[in-house]
């Protein structure tokens, strides 16, 4: 499956890990570059330590990173850090990129940039980055209001001769064969990668996630709220569905009333690795996932299965 994006990268299939916080660590990254994609280390909201750590597991594959742009800003150091171990590529999503684009351009890394609108598309497409995420709404964590189906099309129409990669409600086969017919150049997976014995995910989360179904996501912000993130209020996270969820979404003046202990409440739950009450993010593509696997397993049977369709 040649297309622009493993031209540019150099890989084999065209298949990008999303750098899911906490969850897209060294060892996973590691083995869907093994797998012939590019795996993306999560840079989350900055914790340098953590992120030399899952470089050093990472060891020699290649292997690209990614930042919440935002918080990048708060703490720009962080990207010199990535940069020191010559990634493949850096990623930026949530955010103003333009400051960042020069210093990757000079270390020789590819430059992606994620989007949820056109407009954003049109912004990044003239600082000529690399790479277009174009992100629907069906994806797990953090994202916008349009979905894949819509947004991939428009976004490829308008930036044009640079490739663009689907992201939202792709964990198989058919995502990544629909994907290329709606004109991307491949696809960003993060759901269906959470869901693998590689991922950094407690194992509850995983076999949370695996019970999931896309009926029972929502968009919300009561994680951010309770974990302290200051996410702007346009931004929601995708999420089954758990007994937190249900007691506060849309009842959020109530959690701030409450903050104190309830945060409290939510660290033991995090250490317990208590899915009633801990987040753990999720697309609508809970639907495709029948259980927790190796990540070179997934990245085969959705090349097989799209090269398959695709050929027909």
């Amino acid at each position: 499956m040649q297309t622009l994006l493993t031209e540019l990268l150099g890989i084999e299939h065209p298949i990008l890990l999303a750098p899911m916080g906490n969850v897209s660590g060294g060892a996973l990254a590691a083995a869907v570059s093994h797998a012939g994609g590019l795996g993306l280390i999560g840079g989350g909201y900055g914790d340098a330590d953590w992120l030399a750590r899952e470089f050093d597991v990472a060891g020699s594959a290649q292997v690209g990173v990614g930042f919440i742009t935002w918080s990048l800003a708060r703490q720009p150091k962080l990207l010199d850090l990535a940069l020191r171990r010559e990634p493949a590529a850096v990623m930026f999503s949530f955010g103003a990129c333009s400051p960042f684009v020069e210093p990757v351009r000079a270390a020789g890394a590819k430059i992606i940039c994620q989007v949820q609108t056109l407009a954003q598309a049109r912004e990044v497409a003239e600082l000529g980055v690399d790479v277009i995420v174009a992100q629907g709404t069906e994806a797990g964590g953090h994202g916008g209001g349009r979905s894949t189906f819509t947004l991939v099309p428009a976004v490829a129409d308008a930036v044009a001769p640079i490739p663009v990669v689907a992201a939202g409600g792709i964990a198989d086969g058919r995502g990544l064969a629909a994907a290329r017919m709606l004109g991307a150049a491949g696809a960003l997976i993060g759901t269906r990668f959470f869901a693998s014995e590689e991922a950094l995910g407690h194992p509850n989360a995983k076999r949370f996630i695996v019970a999931s179904e896309g009926d029972t996501t929502l968009r919300t912000r009561v994680f951010d709220i309770v974990r302290d993130y200051p996410w702007p209020k346009h931004i929601t996270g995708r999420v089954p569905i758990n007994a937190f969820a249900a007691r506060w979404h849309g009842r959020e003046a109530a959690l701030y009333a409450d903050l104190e202990r309830q945060r409290v409440e939510y660290q033991q739950a995090v250490e317990n690795g208590d899915t009633d009450t801990a987040v753990a993010f999720a697309g609508e593509a809970v639907d495709l996932i029948g259980t927790v696997e190796p990540a070179q397993t997934i990245v085969e049977r959705i090349v097989s299965q799209a090269q398959s369709l695709l050929g027909g």
